[in-house]
């Protein structure tokens, strides 16, 4: 054999780079289902029957299209569940003179591939990932002589490259950022008219993997009883159409708000299919394009969300290979505590976190502030270390890759990374909360004298030296230091 060709679980897009050059009669392609994958972290089980079902499809439609595939299967009894030790076992069997790969996601996998060849004595070509719309050089570039990196700067860069929204040189509408439009609560009789997203009824295949995960890995989070994302690049541009038709038009004023029993709202449901690479990015930025030029989006809504997909998601990707491996050991607060048991578990008296650790429990799914906001806001009040909060989000999510999830949850809602990721600590009482959801009214504390509240306050002054140099933080201590002033004179 002249390649032996790794597809790892989260690069399952036909047009993949490991296929340049190959050649049916001299190269196979590898896939490994490993236990290791699902038990490094304690894996939701919807995340891991996500992940397992995506590759057998994949697995299917490379087969019928003539490619020979060596895919080792999670019940085979030779398995040793180790990544290394699978390829390892397939070096031995088949020996190929080279081993190829596109950029692995995870650095921790990245490096396993690494010690599997020089292990085996034979070379890894690591080749670049076309699925996104910029490289890491480009972000090293970009980054380069900057005293401080920022999202806002990184992505009107990316509008003008790749000419998104864009009127000649300028933004079309005049402005890079609608975020000010964007930040809406629902009325207080709650969400009315949302389509609920297009449903992907199990097949075979997925009912083999769901039967499979609830056997082999009963003991995780996680029911899989309502399981439906979609496995296939065809249910994946399903997936999309069906968000561009139905809930585009009011992503964007609504994509903030919370509300009890209400998962998705109005939000796409695209991004574990764009992790997977079941969906070309370029793909979903032109259909949330053509829907604000055809008049079926307004700008804000469709500028919020592209801003996710072109700017958040191409810079957390760049933070992370340029700052790993010692950004996952960045703890620039000291938070120390453990994860409350409450985490795995979702019962707590505190409404806000039942509400979303338990949707996330069910669904391996929470929108953005639920994350950043609720639990993240948690966790960041609380002093949890921020290593076992990113453990718990890479655990729980079916959209949870390392590349992504690490600097979204250790840098942006942890603040451990010290400001690489976010200008500031996104801080709140529970006031914000109660502004932007209805998880207050059914809960036994009230919003000004609630345990989050608590903390908030408690946080600010531990903090206060350190926060008081961060001009944003500014308004937050003076009112600190205003609150203090007031206790200090009933006293």
């Amino acid at each position: 054999m002249r390649n032996l060709v790794i597809v790892l679980g989260d690069q399952l897009n036909d047009n993949s780079a490991v296929y340049d050059g190959f050649d049916r009669n001299k190269d196979a392609v590898w896939m490994a289902e490993v236990a290791e994958e699902s038990t490094h972290v304690w894996s939701n089980k919807s995340r891991i029957a996500l992940f397992l079902s995506a590759m057998r499809h994949y697995e299917q439609r490379i087969t019928q299209r003539g490619f020979c595939v060596a895919y080792r299967r999670l019940e085979d009894r030779s398995n040793s569940h180790s990544l290394r030790g699978e390829l390892l076992r397939s070096i031995e069997q088949y020996k190929p003179s080279t081993l190829v790969v596109v950029e692995p996601g995870d650095y921790r996998v990245r490096e396993e591939l690494r010690l599997a060849a020089s292990q085996a004595g034979i070379p890894l070509d690591i080749r670049p990932d076309r699925h996104f719309l910029s490289t890491v050089d480009d972000f090293r570039a970009h980054a380069e002589g900057r005293v401080q990196l920022r999202m806002e700067y990184f992505y009107r860069e990316m509008r003008r490259r790749h000419g998104v929204l864009m009127d000649g040189a300028r933004p079309i509408g005049g402005e890079w950022n609608l975020d000010k439009e964007n930040r809406e609560h629902f009325p207080a009789e709650g969400p009315i008219g949302i389509a609920s997203p297009i449903p992907f009824k199990p097949d075979r295949t997925t009912r083999e993997i769901i039967d499979l995960v609830d056997t082999r890995f009963g003991r995780h989070p996680g029911l899989l009883a309502g399981f439906d994302w979609p496995v296939t690049p065809v249910e994946a541009e399903a997936a999309l159409v069906d968000f561009i038709e139905h809930r585009l038009p009011w992503f964007g004023p609504y994509q903030d708000a919370m509300w009890t029993e209400e998962p998705w709202l109005f939000h796409s449901r695209l991004a574990a299919a764009l992790n997977l690479k079941l969906l070309d990015p370029r793909r979903v930025i032109a259909a949330a394009e053509a829907a604000y030029h055809s008049g079926a989006a307004p700008l804000a809504s469709v500028e919020g969300f592209i801003r996710q997909i072109l700017g958040w998601r191409e810079f957390v990707r760049g933070i992370y290979w340029t700052q790993m491996p010692a950004y996952l050991e960045r703890n620039e607060l000291g938070a120390a505590a453990p994860l409350p048991r409450f985490f795995w578990t979702g019962k707590t008296d505190m409404n806000c976190l039942h509400q979303t650790i338990t949707q996330s429990l069910d669904f391996g799914y929470a929108h953005h502030i639920q994350r950043l906001m609720v639990t993240g806001l948690y966790c960041l009040l609380a002093g949890i270390d921020p290593k076992q909060v990113h453990e718990w989000y890479l655990a729980m999510y079916v959209d949870a890759v390392e590349w992504v999830e690490l600097p979204n949850t250790l840098g942006m809602s942890q603040y451990a990374d010290g400001g690489i990721m976010g200008s500031k600590p996104y801080v709140a009482s529970g006031k914000y909360i109660d502004r932007m959801s209805n998880y207050c009214k059914g809960c036994q504390y009230k919003p000004d004298s609630c345990p989050i509240t608590e903390m908030y306050w408690g946080f600010l002054d531990k903090h206060q030296d350190k926060l008081a140099k961060n001009p944003r933080m500014l308004m937050q201590i003076k009112n600190l230091k205003a609150r203090n002033a007031n206790s200090a004179l009933q006293r």
